[in-house]
């Protein structure tokens, strides 16, 4: 699959979607992408509330979104279609960064240089950090996390406020590794953390939204063959 990303010029709105196929031969396929981008670009547009009220929206063609989806898996022989979509409106100004049509980062930032959105949105896609700072990491992923620093600690034999110690630097040790702020920025030297290069510049990350194709999807075969029949029927 791809992801289609559009920034509007004003750096205010912008929008991601995922689009999926079955192969990497099609995801490289010029209508495929440009599909994807299109779609983006209706999202950022006019704002649908679910992925239904998409595909009854119009490309430029004059198709709607659905029915071209169904010529393009007729076109290209393949399976494929819009799995999600977010669309953003900024607090301060919207940086982007897609890598190989496969990573998408969308990030929200106020103040600071003009590159520091893109550099920010590239540390993103390569870092995959689960939340800004540690007070935006769910609660329930903490306590997971905890939990098994707890049993990891309960096995080392120490006495309890050395084990209450460990727990707390595990789980410590955790939201530095996924929240963003706190990660080595990856274009420096692995000392400057995010947090630190965003303060040098007076600026404050909003949010970010971070796409990866196929991500959370458990493989399966569909019944292709069937679509195709059905499509086909007079």
């Amino acid at each position: 699959g791809v992801i289609g990303l559009y920034v509007a010029p004003d750096a205010k709105t912008a929008a991601m979607v995922e689009v999926n196929c079955e192969t990497d031969f099609v995801a490289k396929n010029d209508d495929f992408r440009a599909f994807a981008a299109e779609i983006a670009h209706i999202v950022a547009r006019e704002n649908p509330p679910d992925l239904s009220a998409l595909g009854a929206k119009s490309l430029a063609s004059g198709e709607a979104i659905e029915a071209r989806r169904a010529v393009l898996v007729q076109k290209i022989g393949e399976n494929m279609s819009i799995r999600r979509f977010t669309r953003k409106s900024a607090a301060g100004r919207l940086a982007s960064y897609v890598h190989g049509n496969r990573i998408g980062v969308l990030v929200d930032l106020t103040g600071g240089q003009d590159t520091l959105g893109k550099d920010l949105a590239m540390h993103v896609a390569a870092s995959k950090p689960m939340a800004v700072s540690s007070e935006q990491v769910p609660a329930d992923v903490v306590a997971k996390e905890r939990a098994i620093a707890v049993a990891r600690a309960a096995d080392s034999g120490k006495p309890a406020n050395i084990v209450e110690k460990m727990v707390e630097g595990a789980v410590a040790k955790f939201l530095a590794e996924v929240t963003l702020l706190a990660q080595p920025f990856v274009k420096g030297d692995g000392k400057e953390t995010v947090g630190q290069l965003v303060k040098a510049q007076g600026a404050t990350v909003n949010d970010f939204v971070l796409y990866v194709v196929g991500e959370g999807i458990e493989k399966k075969k569909d019944d292709f063959a069937a679509e195709v029949a059905a499509m086909t029927k007079v």
